[in-house]
C-alpha cells in the first residue's frame, strides 16, 4: 500500500521511528541498523511494508530496499512473523543475513532472541531454495555471455548478492576476477567492497 515515507524524523524509540510527512506522523517499526541511520529533526526516507491482520495495521520501515527485501523474504518462511524478522535484521545487516543463509550458519540466527534451532534451520532451508530459484532467473538475465559459471561457489555468491537487490550487471562486474577457490563468504565480502566504491 505504501512504497515509502519521506519526511522529518519526529521521534526515535526502541525499534521505532516516527516520520512526519506533511503533519502526519507515521510510526514505523524498524531495525537497529535503520535507527542508526536516523537523526531526530532530519529528513529521512524509509521503504515500507504494511502488515495487516484482523484489526491491526502495523507499518514497518527500512532505510534501504535491501533491508526491506530481506524482511519480506523472512516473512515468507513459515513460523517467522514480523517481530521475529525484525529481530533477525536488528542483529545484523542484510549482507550478514545472506551470508548466514548461503553458508548454513545456524549459530548466527539462533543468537537472535526468540529464534530457536528449528526456526533457524527452516530459514536456511527455505531461503536457500529461494536463492536457488532467484539464481535461475539471474542466470537467464545474464545471458550466454555470463562470466559466472553455473554451480559452485561463484554461483552461491551471486545468489546471495542477487537477494540483496543488486542487478545482474553489478554482480557480474563485482565477481569478475574474484578467485573462485576462496570461501563463499570471502567472495561476497570482496564483491560488496567493489560495489561500495
Amino acid at each position: 500500500m505504501y512504497y515509502y515515507v519521506n519526511g522529518t524524523v519526529a521521534e526515535i524509540g526502541p525499534n521505532l521511528a516516527v516520520i512526519d510527512c506533511g503533519g502526519v506522523g507515521y510510526a514505523c517499526a524498524t531495525t537497529n541498523y535503520t535507527l542508526a541511520q536516523l537523526k531526530r529533526g532530519e529528513q529521512a526516507k524509509l521503504y515500507t511494508y504494511l502488515h495487516v491482520r484482523e484489526e491491526i495495521f502495523d507499518l514497518y520501515g527500512f532505510s534501504t530496499q535491501a533491508e526491506l527485501s530481506s524482511f519480506k523474504m523472512l516473512l515468507g518462511v513459515s513460523g517467522v512473523g514480523p517481530k521475529a524478522a525484525l529481530a533477525i535484521l536488528s542483529s545484523g545487516t542484510p549482507d550478514q543475513l545472506a551470508l548466514s543463509i548461503v553458508t548454513g550458519d545456524e549459530k548466527s540466527l539462533t543468537g537472535v532472541p526468540g529464534i530457536g534451532k528449528k526456526i533457524a534451520q527452516r530459514i536456511i532451508l527455505e531461503l536457500k531454495d529461494k536463492l536457488a530459484k532467484e539464481q535461475t532467473g539471474f542466470d537467464a538475465r545474464m545471458g550466454p555471455l555470463s562470466p559466472i559459471p553455473a554451480g559452485g561457489k561463484t554461483q552461491e555468491a551471486a545468489s546471495a548478492l542477487a537477494v540483496l537487490g543488486y542487478s545482474s550487471q553489478e554482480i557480474s562486474a563485482a565477481l569478475k576476477g574474484v578467485d573462485a577457490a576462496l570461501p563463499v563468504e570471502e567472495m561476497i565480502r570482496i564483491a560488496l567492497k567493489k560495489m561500495a566504491r
